[in-house]
């Protein structure tokens, strides 16, 4: 984190590639600062981040909107699992 960052108490996941996941409730997740998406399918998705990877799996699942940075996921999620890259 800058000087810059922490003098106008800018979020460390705005100004890095740091990911930062939200669970909503288990019908929606967000995505903030992901990478590329591995693979989709309505009962798993598989996304790539800067630090690792994270398997959803559920039913019905969707990726409702998607930005360049960012991910909104909506469906059954009944797992999320988390592949931290070795360092």
């Amino acid at each position: 984190m800058s000087k810059f960052d922490k003098l106008f108490d800018i979020p460390e996941e705005l100004s890095s590639d740091i990911p930062k996941i939200t669970i909503l409730d288990f019908n929606r997740m967000l995505i903030e600062n992901y990478k590329c998406i591995l693979e989709y399918q309505d009962f798993f998705i598989r996304i790539k981040m800067a630090t690792g990877l994270i398997n959803i799996n559920g039913y019905k699942l969707i990726m409702n909107e998607m930005t360049k940075d960012d991910l909104i996921i909506t469906g059954i999620i009944e797992s999320i699992d988390y592949e931290k890259f070795q360092d």
